[in-house]
């Protein structure tokens, strides 16, 4: 199980301890994340991610995951990620037509 978020992107990043003398020892900082399930008005249904905190308020912010994913770029999406934008635009363009 990766520690990736699977709408943001945001990975594990590396750094360092720094203690009060400086001393200078090797840590990860871990994104936070967590299983959540969001509803998708244009489908439907309720898809569950594992998202971090931060890209469930990002999500909340835009309106709901389908204005989230029409927004997104595709290159911090992961694959199921995309799979539901492509859904979502498909749904878009055949209740606009």
């Amino acid at each position: 199980m990766s520690r990736v978020c699977e709408l943001t992107g945001k990975t594990v990043m590396s750094g360092n301890n720094v203690s009060h003398a400086l001393n200078r020892t090797r840590r990860k900082f871990r994104p936070n994340l967590i299983r959540a399930t969001l509803l998708s008005d244009i489908l439907g249904q309720s898809i569950s991610l594992k998202i971090c905190a931060n890209a469930l308020r990002t999500v909340e912010h835009n309106g709901g995951l389908d204005n989230f994913l029409v927004k997104a770029n595709d290159i911090s999406l992961s694959l199921k990620a995309r799979r539901l934008k492509k859904l979502v635009k498909k749904k878009l363009a055949d209740k606009a037509a």
